[in-house]
């Protein structure tokens, strides 16, 4: 499942990192494995763990987000408001319901 990655004319940024000899030589066979330089691999193994972990931490805001405005709306529900009445009350009178 490999993951697109820009082409090297477009690429400015530079990362850095110190790796043991272990992982070094297992990200190196894996690349191997997927026929892909261990750059491509390593760019497109990052960028993949990036994107999940974001994901990841938007869904667990959301519903935190979420569940607090579900609960408050339980606690305290709004008050209907008197537009919406009388809308709701011309919808019946028209459609009979």
């Amino acid at each position: 499942m490999p993951t697109s990655v820009q082409s090297n004319r477009s690429r400015s940024a530079r990362l850095e990192m110190r790796v043991t000899q272990a992982q070094k030589t297992l990200i190196e066979t894996a690349a191997a494995l997927e026929g892909r330089s261990v750059s491509d691999f390593a760019i497109a193994s990052l960028q993949e763990a990036a994107r999940r972990a974001l994901e990841t931490h938007d869904k667990i805001s959301l519903s935190l987000i979420d569940s607090k405005l579900f609960v408050d709306a339980l606690i305290k529900p709004r008050a209907k408001l008197d537009r919406l009445s009388e809308t709701i009350g011309k919808y019946r009178d028209n459609t009979g319901v």
